[in-house]
């Protein structure tokens, strides 16, 4: 079942956020995910959840989600991220759009 990555991030510092997106795509790619959603316009239609940007990723199943966001190779990439602000996120399983 695939299993999707969103992520809710308020950026800071938006210098080291270019820098983690210089570096992301590729180990994105690397373990089999793709973007779905980055940034773009949000609009809040129920409840008071009011993200600055969101990002929403697709990988084959939970277990590939895991090992990305796991992985050596993520390790220093995410810490620039967490370092230019604040972020939330969860996997969830789910089923493509037929």
């Amino acid at each position: 079942m695939l299993a999707y990555m969103i992520v809710e991030i308020d950026t800071r510092d938006d210098a080291l956020m270019a820098e983690y997106r210089k570096h992301v795509p590729a180990i994105i790619a690397k373990f089999g995910g793709k973007y779905l959603v980055r940034g773009g316009t949000t609009e809040t239609i129920e409840g008071g959840w009011q993200p600055a940007r969101v990002v929403v990723l697709e990988f084959a199943d939970m277990a590939a989600a895991r090992r990305f966001y796991h992985s050596d190779e993520y390790k220093p990439v995410l810490a620039l991220r967490l370092k230019a602000g604040q972020s939330r996120g969860i996997l969830v399983e789910g089923l493509a759009a037929s």
